[in-house]
């Protein structure tokens, strides 16, 4: 039976999409050297944010603009985050179960935890792992590594889910079974061609991943 379920944020538990995205329009609404559109930040969605906008601004000093995404993200927070369908129950089963549970991110502590909050599921994680809690953000799988010896639990035995390939490949990089969720902003296909171990449509498929309630479906 699986020990512990490892969630990413953004896109997998908590719907920051709209935020992100506005996010990042606020931020660019000047000229850049290609310009920064909804169809571009979506496939750039869950790199550490440092490295999205020196790709966005052709700058290394980005710091500056980092602030200016930080202060439109947490004044329109509240705003524009919701869980996604079925998050808190599915949280309570899996942790009624006997499952520990965990998040690595690759957003700062601060939103994180604003995120977490929000949506009332803090309370169900043992681990939270952020960007600066590592040194190697994903697709390393430092993160993964760190939230499951804070778990007491071995990498055999552990999940981690995610709607982007750095995700997967962390979890990969870390000796983890993967799980893609079909809701990611990017597409499923997208997510198929990095080969998760599974796949889900609803958050409520884990259970049965797990080992609660019945047998799994890749």
């Amino acid at each position: 039976m699986i020990q512990a379920v490892l969630f990413d944020l953004d896109g997998t538990i908590l719907d920051t999409n709209e935020l992100i995205i506005q996010s990042f329009l606020h931020t660019f609404d000047w000229d850049t050297p290609e310009p920064v559109t909804r169809e571009r930040i979506i496939p750039n969605m869950g790199r550490p944010l440092h490295e999205q906008m020196a790709d966005f601004s052709g700058r290394e000093q980005v710091e500056d603009l980092i602030m200016k995404y930080r202060a439109f993200n947490i004044n329109r927070h509240d705003e524009l985050v919701t869980a996604f369908p079925h998050v808190p129950e599915t949280l309570a089963q899996l942790r009624e179960a006997g499952v520990k549970l965990g998040v690595v991110t690759s957003k700062i502590r601060k939103t994180t935890e604003m995120g977490l909050k929000l949506t009332g599921i803090i309370g169900y994680f043992d681990s939270i792992v952020t960007v600066e809690d590592v040194e190697q953000p994903k697709p390393h799988g430092e993160g993964i590594l760190r939230a499951l010896r804070e778990l007491g639990v071995d990498a055999s035995s552990a999940l981690m889910v995610g709607d982007s390939h750095y995700d997967i490949e962390a979890a990969r990089n870390a000796g983890v079974s993967s799980v893609g969720v079909a809701w990611s902003l990017k597409g499923v296909e997208y997510l198929r061609r990095y080969e998760p171990a599974h796949v889900i449509d609803d958050i409520r498929e884990l259970l049965p991943i797990a080992g609660i309630g019945g047998e799994s479906n890749a």
